[in-house]
């Protein structure tokens, strides 16, 4: 065991509160594509960014949905790994301890849950859908394996998802638990995320303003010089590590 899992284990044994930020990473080593990733078939002339807005929406709905409906099918098979698995381990051995671990994730998937977590989503789930007007969650059943675009039962706008587009607030009530979790916490992880995307990527700066100690367990490190504990590698290798010498 080096001397940085040592630490990390040490960190995690004296700590109260807990808080874990996720994002990408861990949900590409499911064999999730990142956000960022290039395109592919029908879509590799288009950049996320431009598909992922309410102006891209209301320019073409049809197109937006379409594309939405292609990322639920690349995802619906794909199933939770060792890091979800680790974390969810990690929550309950947190509770069996009096202690508290917040998972926050910035991922739309639902791979958290599938293994067991409770999670809170920053921006949004790619399961749930919502009116593009009024705003209303959307329950009716939709069949992933179509794009016909769904109209709402209470004011006839179009439905899309309910996910977090650019240009788009973070919702308030996943946004206020993800700051009190970080400036309650003794121990930040942030796991599998560049921390380059604001508001989220300051979760990590309000965790260190208040004294907590930050750990990063990501593939590719980000040098941030505020990080105490560096674990370099994938997150469903270093977390079993971590869940197996705590439990």
């Amino acid at each position: 065991m080096t001397n940085d899992v040592q630490q990390a284990i040490t960190l995690l044994q004296n700590a109260q509160h807990i808080c874990v930020l996720t994002g990408a990473g861990i949900s590409a080593e499911s064999g999730i594509p990142t956000f960022r990733d290039k395109q592919t078939g029908l879509w590799e002339n288009f950049r996320a960014e431009d598909l992922a807005s309410i102006e891209a929406f209301e320019r073409d709905p049809k197109m937006v949905w379409s594309w939405y409906q292609w990322r639920r099918n690349l995802v619906k098979d794909k199933q939770p790994n060792p890091a979800h698995h680790a974390l969810a381990s990690l929550q309950q051995w947190a509770k069996t301890q009096g202690k508290t671990l917040s998972l926050i994730t910035q991922n739309v998937d639902d791979l958290h849950e599938q293994a067991g977590s409770q999670v809170t989503h920053l921006h949004g789930h790619l399961w749930k859908n919502k009116c593009s007007q009024c705003d209303v969650a959307y329950q009716g059943d939709i069949d992933y394996s179509q794009d016909a675009l769904v109209n709402c039962p209470e004011c006839e706008a179009y439905i899309r998802p309910d996910i977090v587009w650019f240009g788009e607030m973070l919702p308030s009530g996943a946004w206020q638990y993800a700051e009190q979790a970080s400036a309650d916490c003794d121990v930040f992880i942030s796991i599998g995320t560049s921390s380059l995307v604001y508001p989220a990527a300051g979760l990590s700066q309000l965790a260190k303003s208040q004294g907590a100690k930050l750990i990063e367990i990501n593939l590719h490190p980000t040098q941030n010089p505020l990080i105490d504990v560096v674990l370099a590698g994938k997150a469903g290798e270093v977390l079993p590590t971590l869940s197996a010498a705590l439990l």
